[in-house]
């Protein structure tokens, strides 16, 4: 897969555009900034918004092509992130963060579960995990998204793989996307705001 990402982000556009996801900058402007986390963070869009807000940020990717355009995205905005390359499983901070944000961070079905509960350790207490993919329901759309209906999500299995969360908002919900050239159009989705308990 990091491959094909790689050869994703190194168009020369910005595959998923230069603003934040909607929903991830919606929750975002109404906390108190500190430390956040941006797991397959791809080309930054997010994590240097966050950056643009105050927020210390650290952000890893399987992808040195998106860092590249990450770091690309920072310098052009004037902000500082911290960006590694690594795999999900084989991330270590020594920083318990305020926030975890996972947008579109669709792992392979094999290793999902595990790497949400690897993720969450790194999370504080009443840290806060912002999240948006693709629901099952997506399967077929041209709006993006894997093609493999065992990485989308459902609700159910949301609320199996974050068991340790208490969620103010956990929704599926159709929402037209307008993020580059591919989140483009009417697309199924699974948002949710959880507290780690």
């Amino acid at each position: 897969m990091t491959d094909f990402w790689n050869q994703r982000y190194g168009e020369q556009a910005f595959a998923y555009g230069k603003q934040p996801n909607v929903f991830f900058k919606q929750q975002l402007d109404i906390l108190d900034s500190g430390s956040i986390l941006f797991p397959a963070e791809g080309e930054g869009r997010n994590a240097v918004y966050a950056a643009s807000q105050g927020w210390n940020v650290m952000a890893f990717d399987t992808s040195e092509k998106g860092k590249e355009k990450a770091l690309q995205l920072a310098q052009e905005q004037k902000v500082a992130i911290t960006y590694t390359i690594t795999d999900v499983m084989q991330f270590h901070s020594d920083t318990a963060f305020d926030v975890i944000a996972l947008c579109y961070a669709h792992f392979p079905a094999s290793i999902r579960k595990q790497a949400h509960k690897h993720l969450l350790q790194f999370l504080k207490p009443n840290g806060i995990v912002v999240f948006e993919a693709f629901a099952k329901a997506q399967l077929g759309n041209a709006s993006g998204g894997p093609k493999n209906i065992e990485m989308l999500f459902s609700i159910d299995e949301v609320k199996e793989e974050f068991t340790n969360l208490d969620f103010s908002y956990l929704e599926e919900k159709t929402v037209t996307l307008k993020e580059g050239n591919y989140h483009q159009g009417t697309a199924e989705v699974i948002r949710f705001v959880g507290k780690k308990l």
